[in-house]
């Protein structure tokens, strides 16, 4: 029983990378990426108590070198965003088919996903929440219920929260701080506290996004 328990374990930690802690995932990229919302900024969060990296041997190590730093930085925004490596190298070759400034498609194409323009809203505290609320179905697009967390939003698109889920008690919670999360929201959107919906009015580009990875970094990576 111990001998299969052990191997669900290894298994697990092998085939199902997104399992693990979005706190090691904070401590793996040096810095905060603000996976769980309002927790990253309490005395709860384990960056805090450990800022270094996870693992047997975290304080050990030398200088990292040019490859090493370039896939940290890639590591680092995909993991911001919550998407899998695939749909990441999907994304970056999407944008180097566009015209215009590489590294502003890219992010583009990752700030519209619907799961990133409800957390851009301040419906939702992370990303990973925003997810969840769109895989369960709380939002419309233009009146059309939408449950696709990776559905790219166009300019003059509406999100809204869908009517059968207004007496919900997260709605409830949400506009006791709706004045708060107004504050956070990027020029451009624009976010009705009053009807509790968003519309897209600009393509957002690289200086209008709060990232902290090195943009240019990732696209040397994938230039290789």
């Amino acid at each position: 029983m111990k001998k299969n328990v052990f191997l669900f374990v290894v298994l697990k930690k092998e085939f199902m990378p997104n399992m693990l802690s979005k706190c090691k995932l904070c401590r793996r990229a040096g810095e905060k990426l603000f996976l769980k919302g309002e927790r990253c900024g309490s005395s709860k969060c384990s960056f805090g108590k450990k800022p270094y990296a996870p693992g047997q041997h975290k304080k050990k190590g030398g200088p990292m070198n040019e490859y090493g730093k370039q896939l940290l930085e890639k590591q680092t925004l995909k993991r911001t965003y919550g998407i899998r490596e695939k749909q990441f190298s999907n994304y970056f070759d999407k944008a180097s088919g566009k015209k215009g400034k590489l590294s502003d498609s890219l992010m583009a194409s990752l700030e519209l996903r619907l799961d990133n323009v409800i957390f851009r809203l301040g419906f939702a505290d992370s990303r990973t929440q925003a997810r969840q609320l769109v895989s369960h179905g709380f939002f419309t697009v233009n009146g059309k219920p939408v449950n696709i967390p990776s559905f790219e939003a166009k300019i003059g698109d509406i999100v809204a929260f869908k009517e059968n889920k207004t007496g919900k008690k997260y709605l409830e919670l949400l506009k006791e701080n709706i004045a708060k999360k107004q504050k956070g929201v990027p020029a451009w959107i624009e976010m009705d506290p009053k009807n509790f919906l968003g519309k897209v009015i600009a393509i957002p580009v690289e200086k209008d996004i709060r990232v902290s990875a090195d943009l240019q970094a990732i696209i040397e990576f994938y230039s290789r």
